[in-house]
Formats: C-alpha cells, structure tokens, sequence
C-alpha cells in the first residue's frame, strides 16, 4: 500500500520515498485514531499527510518523552537543532532528517505557508517552560500553534469546495477540539509531566487545584469536584466540536469522509471517557475497537457512495451500521 501511495503521489525519488515511508510508519506506530481516518483519504493526498503527522511527532516527542530522562537544557538544544533542520528545509529541501525532508516536500507541493511550522514551534518550545495556564484565553494562544496550525497545514492537502480562508476558522477549530480531547483524556499522564493544561479558572470553579489532583493521581482516590470540573471541560470541548463541524461540507467531497470520521473517533473518545466516569487521573480512556471498524466501515460507505455519484449513479443508501457515526447522532447523544 506504501508504494501505491507514494507512486499515486508522484513521488519518485528513492531518497524521498524512504523519507515519506518513515512518517508512514510514525503515523501508525503513534497514531492509530489519526491513521484510520487517513486511510479513508484519496490515495495521492495520505503521503503528505503523513509527512504533516510525521513532523508534529517528532517535535512533541523531544519535548514529551518521560523514559529518555533527558533534562529540560538538552530538549532545548533538540528542538532548536529541529529549528534549524525546518528552516534549511523550507529554504532549500536540504535536511539530514528524513521526516524534514518529507515535510518540506510537501510544504512546497501544496505551498502550505512557513509561519504555520514557526507558529508550531513555538508552543513546542514553550512545553518546555510553561507547566500551567491560568485561563482559557491563555490556553488559546498555546493551541494556536500546538493544534490550530495543524488544521490550516491540512487544508491545502485536503482541498476546498469553498475559498479556503472561509474553510480556515472551521479547520483551526477542528484542531483545537482535537487537542481538547487528548487534553481531557491524558490528564493523568500530564500530571505525572509537571503540567496540567486545563485552564485554572476552569478548575477553580469547580474547586479544584493542582494539589487535587496530584492527590488523586497517587492514591487512585476519586472526588466528585474533579468530576465536575472534568465534565466542564468536556463541555467546552463538546462546543469548539460544534464550531468545527461546518467545515467539513467545505471540504474537497473526496477527503470529507476522512475528516467527518476523525471528527467521529475522536468525539467518541470523549464518550469513552465519560463511560469510564471520567477516571482520566487513574486509567487512559479508550474506544472500543469494534467502535473503531463501525465508524470506519460507515466512512467507506461514505466514499463509495461519493464515487457513485461522481459517476452519475444513484448511490443505494448505505445499512445502518451498529453504532451511530454522524455528527448528529453525537449531538443526540451528548444532549442525553
């Protein structure tokens, strides 16, 4: 499947095709949620997305790895030898990382503008300073470049049925609610970091502090106040879904099915959390893999069907699979 990906993409150097196959490799071994719905993608546009995935990997790896025990100094010479690799990339493709190469590649092919990556950067590097956000609009300004950036790398790939700055508010907003989610679901492992990126008024509202926490953490213990503020926070996260969701009928009719099922898997993960009662401190809340092929086989019905009407066939109307996969349905049952 790699070579057919990299051939439909025209990517014929061997050197690149390596490159590319790396970030394959990453998006899978790192990103099963994010991989499922990049297979769903038109063949010719997966390369560059694992290019995108590939970069944001390694970057968060230097910051986020706890088993390498690297201090905090020598992080900060990785990410600014990364810097420098992006910025000789983007210039000129040359780089001795593969995953640079690759990512370069495919800024230049899709002409995904150079401050998207400096934005990136920037939050990476402040991962390494910045344990704790007092509010959201503090937040916000971390996930601009964490998580709203990725959305606006993706738009070019993905293409738009509509200009595409109308789509970039929709496709940022997507980013951020995926970050949200794995905010809210990695809580535990955070903590055990030194950072807790639920805003503190958030908490506090629901009184709620970093020592709470820490203390649940290591007894396994649970409060109901930590409940309730982890409930706020899936509500809020529920509503940047909302702002998100317009933007997939933005979307190149060929790539919506993968996006409209990233929306759904990771959406799930917010019901697998609050399945599990919001215990985010003591265990990592996952979606069942039979959820997982519902929502998958329900995105290919919606690429057959696509491809039936690009031909002028009327498309059969697709089985109701066992668990529901439109955003709708998930309104429905986030209104319960």
């Amino acid at each position: 499947m790699t070579r057919r990906e990299l051939d439909a993409g025209g990517i014929t150097d061997p050197e690149l095709r390596a490159d590319y196959t790396h970030c394959r490799l990453l998006n899978a071994r790192h990103g099963k949620t994010y991989f499922l719905a990049t297979r769903l993608l038109p063949v010719e546009r997966r390369s560059a997305v694992h290019a995108l995935y590939g970069f944001a990997r390694w970057a968060d790896d230097i910051v986020d790895d706890l088993d390498s025990g690297a201090p905090p100094q020598e992080r900060d010479r990785a990410l600014a030898d990364l810097e420098r690799q992006l910025a000789t990339g983007l210039r000129d493709g040359h780089s001795t990382e593969p995953v640079v190469r690759a990512l370069a590649h495919t800024a230049r092919t899709h002409d995904i503008p150079a401050r998207l990556f400096a934005d990136f950067m920037h939050s990476m590097r402040s991962d390494l300073e910045v344990t704790h956000y007092p509010t959201y609009d503090d937040l916000s300004g971390y996930m601009h470049g964490s998580a709203a950036v990725i959305g606006l790398q993706m738009l070019p790939v993905l293409g738009t049925v509509v200009p595409r700055e109308e789509a970039a508010p929709h496709a940022a907003a997507l980013g951020v609610a995926f970050q949200l989610t794995n905010f809210l679901r990695d809580v535990g492992e955070d903590l055990d970091r030194g950072r807790v990126y639920l805003p503190e008024d958030l908490l506090a509202a629901h009184g709620v502090d970093r020592e709470l926490l820490y203390w649940s953490r290591e007894t396994g213990r649970t409060d109901p106040r930590i409940r309730q503020a982890l409930l706020a926070a899936s509500e809020l996260t529920k509503g940047v879904y909302r702002e998100a969701e317009p933007g997939v009928d933005m979307l190149d009719p060929r790539a919506r099915p993968c996006i409209r099922t990233a929306f759904t898997l990771y959406g799930s993960i917010l019901e697998a959390i609050a399945d599990d009662d919001f215990r985010v401190l003591h265990r990592r809340s996952v979606v069942p893999r039979r959820r997982r092929a519902a929502v998958a086989l329900g995105g290919l019905a919606a690429i057959a069907g696509a491809r039936l009407r690009a031909r002028g066939i009327p498309a059969r109307p697709a089985p109701t699979p066992p668990v529901a996969v439109t955003a709708s349905h998930q309104r429905a049952r986030w209104g319960r």
